[in-house]
């Protein structure tokens, strides 16, 4: 693989000797790669081995000059270390970031996943608000879509343009090219026959009817004029029953002030407009993209779901809701009769906070991969101590407004209006910020993070940031715990480059303690493998060896206690765990329990009939978090006929209890509870004084 840098005409201190030993490459220092030195780029490219460019300002001109150069056939990537690190007010010190930015871009493309597809070819837009202004998006939107309007009132215009909708809505669900929207027809006037000669509108005399051609029934003083002038056309009907409609569309404009979906990522496809943003920057902007959106398209289905894992649901009893609360699209549902969740991947935006929020692992996130991103942030901090770097602080940001303020402060930092991203503040942009969690994190802190931040620009949901900071408090806690000095994680949130200039300079000064040997796992494909690699390096290198460590509510890891004189072994919570955490013993009664396998989950305290578990969220340092230990046990109960064991004394004895009163065990019933299968059936038959089916 050839890397080829270039300081943007000695606007950047590189050191091409450095960065070349970090990067086991001998590396040319360029300083108009893009202009005058744009024959190397040239000659890289016919070489047919895979080409870094560390410029991402003219990857448009390198594309154009790729195509025109003949022998053409390396695949090339683009990486930003200009923005990034290269201008910045400590910039002669960004050298180990840039080489492990340079590293990082050296890695395999993460392999395909599945696709999601939608077609909105048939161009069906649907326009909801007020007649007049959607009337002008309609004519705005042009030839290529095919407008329907849905009148909320106003006044439209006299020409028939569009088809004209009018009623009150029912329901409007769906996503690009499949929205489906159910309306009823309840207003006296029927625009299909209407004729538009505005008869009915000089006969009503309290001007009930405007420009919309819809009877304000508040303002009806039912006179009736209106149908007498309508006779001819018949579109004025005051008896008609109300008519119930459905209609699909691939588009919708929505011009109200209330958007018709409440949750934070509505569907793509769906574009709300308040009158307020109705003309200007946002109206032009929204018309440019219904544009854009006509066609057939394929997004990454972002998350892969593993049933058997899922801790959502067991014998009609919900636990975990996680990935459902935190969802910003509602494309999350329960579906509690198959014990699962489910998930509409045409709704999902690929946030990945319902991966990072699971405990169990059962959502995951596909693209890229867990060990994708594991991969990478092991080979950013990797190089950049190779590279002879101190202290480095993950910064992960989204790769849309994340990677915004961040290109947008080092050119402000280029000019000499901001300081920059720090010389040990490593950018890793995501596809969104809430898609990573507590494994990943304290796997990079085993790897040598001394802090992991996640930025958060105001685009993200509220329920994200409380995710996120949930996690984070449960990881400090562990890393507290374990001796390790100093702050680990952090939310930064920042709106602008001047407030982004700010919180970094005060981070670069956040470490915290890392392990004196650093790790070399990889990251799994199993959530729960990598969270569990991670604790045991840390717990191994820790300063401080505490038994357990209180972890906050909401911690995926901890213990379950157990009430022994309440429990009666019935394994109702064996049966409900999940994750195997919870075990009986086939030779005798007894309840053990695995910790390190437990999600905190909940199924089993509201499975337990007695009420006898509480769950209790920790971190157990000691090797015991991976062993079997008993948490309740009693003697077999004997048949009272052959002596066989086939229950606990104290499940039998409250069974008794219980049924004692009950008419249907009295006398010789009562005691035949006290038997096995076998001779209660036995007994059954043998008895003289039952009534056998035979006798009726």
């Amino acid at each position: 693989m050839a890397t080829l840098i270039c300081d943007c005409n000695r606007t950047m201190p590189l050191d091409p000797q450095a960065l070349g030993r970090a990067l086991d490459e001998k590396l040319t220092l360029h300083s108009t790669l893009c202009r005058r030195e744009a024959a190397a780029f040239q000659q890289a490219i016919r070489s047919g081995e895979e080409v870094v460019v560390a410029c991402t300002q003219e990857k448009r001109l390198f594309g154009e000059l790729g195509r025109e150069t003949e022998g053409a056939v390396s695949p090339v990537r683009f990486v930003n270390i200009r923005e990034t690190g290269g201008w910045s007010r400590d910039a002669k010190a960004a050298g180990p970031k840039i080489a492990a930015l340079l590293a990082a871009a050296r890695l395999p493309e993460p392999d395909p996943v599945p696709t999601v597809g939608y077609d909105s070819s048939a161009a069906r837009l649907l326009v909801i608000g007020p007649l007049e202004q959607a009337e002008r998006f309609a004519a705005l939107a042009g030839e290529g879509l095919r407008p329907t309007l849905l009148s909320t009132g106003g006044s439209g215009s006299q020409e028939r343009r569009w088809p004209v909708l009018a009623g009150r809505i029912d329901s409007l669900r769906g996503w690009l090219g499949a929205f489906q929207l159910a309306w009823t027809q309840d207003n006296p006037i029927d625009l299909d026959l209407c004729t538009r000669c505005n008869a009915c509108i000089a006969a009503c005399p309290e001007s009930a009817i405007g420009l919309d051609y819809q009877v304000d029934l508040q303002a009806c003083r039912s006179h009736r004029e209106c149908v007498k002038v309508c006779q001819a056309a018949g579109a004025i009907d005051f008896g008609r029953e109300p008519q119930s409609h459905t209609d699909a569309f691939d588009l919708v404009l929505d011009l109200r002030e209330q958007p018709g979906f409440l949750q934070h990522a509505p569907p793509q496809g769906y574009f709300h407009l308040p009158p307020a943003k109705a003309a200007g920057a946002a109206a032009l902007d929204t018309l440019l993209r219904l544009r854009d959106l006509v066609g057939e398209f394929d997004k990454p289905r972002f998350v892969a779901y593993k049933q058997k894992l899922c801790a959502h649901s067991r014998n009609g009893r919900t636990g975990c809701t996680a990935c459902v609360d935190v969802c910003s699209a509602e494309a999350i549902g329960s579906d509690r009769t198959h014990q699962q969740v489910k998930v509409n991947f045409h709704l999902c935006v690929g946030c990945g906070a319902c991966t990072t929020v699971c405990p169990t692992g059962a959502l995951t996130y596909a693209y890229p991969r867990p060990e994708d991103q594991g991969a990478k942030i092991r080979t950013l901090l990797s190089a950049y101590e190779k590279a002879g770097g101190r202290a480095p602080i993950l910064l992960l940001h989204s790769q849309e407004r994340g990677r915004e303020l961040v290109e947008e402060l080092g050119r402000a930092a280029g000019v000499g209006a901001a300081a920059g991203v720090p010389a040990n503040v490593i950018p890793v942009p995501l596809w969104h910020a809430a898609s990573t969690g507590i494994e990943l994190w304290l796997a990079a802190v085993a790897q040598g993070a001394a802090h992991v931040a996640v930025l958060a620009t105001g685009e993200e949901a509220p329920q994200y940031l409380e995710a996120l900071q949930q996690q984070m408090q449960v990881a400090q806690a562990m890393l507290e715990g374990l001796g390790y000095a100093g702050s680990h994680l952090s939310l930064v949130q920042s709106r602008n480059p001047t407030d982004l200039d700010q919180d970094l300079q005060l981070l670069a000064r956040r470490t915290g303690a890392v392990p004196q040997q650093r790790a070399r796992f990889a990251a799994a494909a199993d959530k729960r493998v990598t969270l569990d690699l991670a604790i045991d390096h840390l717990i191994e290198q820790a300063p401080a060896q505490p038994e357990a460590i209180v972890l906050p509510a909401g911690a995926p890891i901890g213990a379950v206690a157990v009430d022994a004189d309440k429990c009666t072994l019935c394994m109702s919570c064996v049966g409900a765990c999940p994750s195997s955490a919870l075990l009986d013993n086939p030779q005798q009664p007894q309840l053990r329990f695995i910790e390190k396998n437990c999600v905190q989950c909940g199924l089993c305290a509201g499975t337990c009939p007695e009420k006898a578990i509480v769950l209790q969220p920790r971190l157990l340092a000691s090797p015991e978090r991976k062993q079997p230990r008993v948490l309740n046990e009693a003697q077999p109960y004997a048949c009272i006929r052959c002596g066989k064991p086939f229950g606990t004394g104290k499940a039998i004895e409250s069974m008794l209890a219980r049924l004692a009163g009950h008419s249907m065990f009295q006398g010789a019933a009562l005691e035949r509870l006290k038997m096995c299968g076998d001779c209660r059936v036995i007994d059954l038959y043998s008895a003289t004084d039952e009534v056998k089916i035979t006798d009726v």
